[in-house]
């Protein structure tokens, strides 16, 4: 019989999660489009929200460690909103994972007609969704696996990108610095804040991690750290190996830019592609077998008759938990567009860890210890990145609005 201990993974394993969970294909379709609104003062954009995500990693680890339960955001908020704002919180966090992960999963489509020419984008993305969601039901074994495999396949082109790119570096690139103005800087942090998202979703997994109390926010910790270092490296070397205004003559992928760059060098491109399929594979495994955990935990504290006879008769376990997120994310793929998936996530995961974060607030040990005051600091530009991503999506709404009281016009 297989021991509890057997089921259980350790801080590796844990911070794997993590890092999968992170590293995204932003990674490498972000920085062209930050390069072209912030220039190189992008690099500023995303050591700012590094240091955010930080601060808010530390906090949310700490409530984790003060609230040793499963549930994560529920059980974080409960102390101080009750169980109805637990379960707000809650929702709000699977709402905006759910979201990424339908835009994610688009962007697998798009890298595998690459290699699959003959099949549509959206067929491809929508088969890859239900490949990982299946892999998913086989066990903590394979899933560790899985996620080994993933993150060096992720890790390794990435660095070697990087090392070539400084190769290419030049101080003259960083020249003008800032060409749209300081408040650029600001603006872009709603979408670098895409590329560290995930990075709670370790707490998602307290049921399954050893010794959560104390791995788990290690994890946190460690994944964020590797990945904002990687991340920091990274852009550096592409802002300084590309001329400024290659990024808005060749939109998209880094790589539309990078084989100006590197001319001749196809292996190049192929790296970065290889690279971004394995990120978005890693973070779609890793996001669905946290989001599964954390449903069945969720359904195990909604106090509705139904749901409880559903768990008692196993019906509602970890495997059918896991099925129902990938049939949430395979809804978002279907019906929310990439720029309106971009807000809604930002909106949905900085409301829930603002909301876990508060819980500390109502602490007097952490005002007397001084650890309120990172809390503070992430709090704060949570809401500044909050800010901006609500701007954004209200220009938008207005953009559409006006748009369609304007073919409402000709019409008449």
């Amino acid at each position: 019989m297989t021991t509890d201990h057997s089921q259980k993974i350790g801080l590796l394993t844990a911070t794997i999660v993590g890092m999968n969970a992170m590293i995204g294909a932003g990674i490498f379709t972000i920085p062209s489009a930050l390069a072209g609104n912030a220039g190189p003062a992008s690099i500023l954009t995303f050591a700012f929200v590094a240091f955010a995500v930080w601060c808010m990693a530390q906090s949310i680890a700490r409530v984790a460690q003060l609230f040793p339960q499963e549930g994560s955001f529920y059980a974080y908020v409960r102390p101080w909103g009750g169980h109805t704002m637990g379960l707000f919180a809650a929702s709000c966090y699977l709402l905006g994972i759910t979201i990424a992960m339908g835009l994610l999963t688009h962007s697998a489509g798009e890298h595998l007609v690459r290699y699959v020419p003959s099949s549509s984008p959206q067929f491809l993305g929508g088969s890859c969704l239900i490949a990982l969601t299946f892999l998913n039901l086989f066990g903590i074994s394979l899933s560790s696996i899985s996620q080994q495999i993933l993150i060096v396949l992720t890790v390794f082109p990435l660095l070697a990108t990087t090392a070539l790119c400084f190769t290419k570096a030049s101080l003259s690139n960083l020249v003008p610095f800032a060409p749209y103005g300081i408040k650029s800087i600001f603006e872009q942090t709603r979408t670098v804040a895409f590329s560290f998202f995930g990075f709670e979703a370790i707490a998602s997994l307290f049921a399954i991690i050893r010794d959560p109390q104390k791995n788990l926010p290690r994890a946190i910790s460690y994944s964020l750290m590797i990945v904002a270092g990687l991340y920091l490296l990274f852009v550096t070397s592409l802002i300084l190996a590309i001329p400024l205004h290659y990024f808005s003559e060749y939109p998209g992928p880094v790589a539309n830019a990078l084989i100006h760059v590197f001319p001749g060098k196809d292996w190049v491109i192929e790296c970065i592609h290889i690279s971004s399929l394995f990120a978005i594979l890693g973070t779609l495994h890793s996001m669905i077998w946290a989001s599964g955990v954390l449903t069945l935990s969720l359904f195990k504290k909604i106090r509705v008759c139904s749901t409880q006879q559903l768990l008692v008769c196993g019906a509602l376990n970890k495997q059918s938990a896991t099925i129902f997120i990938g049939g949430c994310i395979f809804g978002s793929f279907y019906l929310l567009s990439s720029t309106l998936s971009f807000i809604l996530t930002a909106l949905f995961l900085i409301t829930s860890y603002v909301l876990a974060m508060i819980t500390l607030l109502t602490i007097p040990s952490e005002w007397k210890s001084g650890r309120n005051a990172i809390t503070v600091t992430g709090i704060a530009t949570a809401l500044l990145i909050f800010y901006f991503a609500a701007d954004n999506c209200c220009q938008s709404g207005m953009k559409k609005l006006c748009s369609t009281a304007a073919t409402v016009c000709k019409t008449i």
